[in-house]
């Protein structure tokens, strides 16, 4: 795989410490980690969610590498921590009620951190990348959504037993036992017509193969295969010699084309 040592290092290293930790609800799990560019505001905003095939196992804490990175550059970011599968209370629908809250929670937060609201983005990593694009189509006011090697596709993430069925215990049962929490959770089903996408994936990855975003881009940006019957504003960025990980480490060459695209994405409408 490639960048395996690196993917190591990544999950492993001690994070940055984040300026402080905000409450968004009453459970431990449900708050983000801030980190304020030190220039003073208005600032461009973040709002990472990160993977980990929903599982509590894998928590927000590899994620604050990529947080402080972009901070440096001048991004406010909000790192997302919510309950997930294993916690009391995630899976389908509480770990994306946690999602819907964190963002609504940041942009009651904007005067606070001297925020720009009309420049706010989300982006996710892995099952973030489905958290993020699932809460694109449920909130019409999300107009910026960035997917890293996202698995935008549920029943083919079901279909190929990704990470032993993780899809079956994040919905609770497969596509023919709860039909109705696919149609609520899958990015490929839903519709997302007021946001700007960047749907990222690094051409080597094999935890999430790069066809999920691939099909992704190709039955979103065709007015004939879209859940809606019209085409959705995509741009598909394929990056060589990248794996997984390598999208969410700042010390990658894979980060460069992750950190401009944040920036193109976070600038003046």
């Amino acid at each position: 795989m490639a960048g395996k040592d690196r993917d190591i290092d990544i999950l492993d290293k001690p994070q940055p410490p984040p300026d402080l930790r905000v409450a968004y609800g009453t459970d431990p799990n449900q708050f983000v980690e801030v980190r304020l560019p030190r220039a003073a505001g208005p600032h461009a905003v973040l709002i990472n969610i990160h993977g980990g095939y929903w599982r509590a196992k894998y928590d927000l804490t590899h994620a604050g590498h990529l947080c402080e990175a972009l901070r440096a550059a001048g991004v406010a970011t909000f790192n997302v921590e919510y309950r997930r599968v294993g916690n009391a209370g995630g899976g389908w629908p509480g770990t994306f009620a946690d999602i819907r809250s964190a963002y609504r929670s940041v942009q009651q937060e904007s005067a606070r951190f001297q925020l720009e609201p009309n420049r706010l983005v989300v982006m996710g990593h892995s099952a973030g990348g489905q958290l993020a694009l699932c809460l694109a189509a449920h909130e019409s006011s999300l107009r910026r959504v960035i997917s890293l090697a996202g698995i935008l596709d549920l029943k083919k993430a079901f279909a190929l037993h990704l990470s032993n069925d993780a899809v079956v215990d994040f919905l609770g049962g497969k596509p023919d036992a709860v039909p109705e929490h696919y149609r609520e959770a899958d990015p490929m089903e839903l519709s997302i017509p007021q946001a700007r996408q960047w749907i990222l994936h690094g051409k080597e990855d094999d935890i999430v193969p790069p066809e999920f975003s691939r099909e992704y881009a190709r039955c979103k940006t065709s007015a004939k295969t879209a859940p809606s019957g019209k085409s959705e504003n995509i741009e598909l960025v394929e990056i060589l010699r990248a794996g997984h990980f390598e999208l969410i480490d700042p010390s990658s060459d894979a980060f460069k084309q992750v950190r401009t695209v944040v920036m193109a994405a976070g600038a003046p409408s």
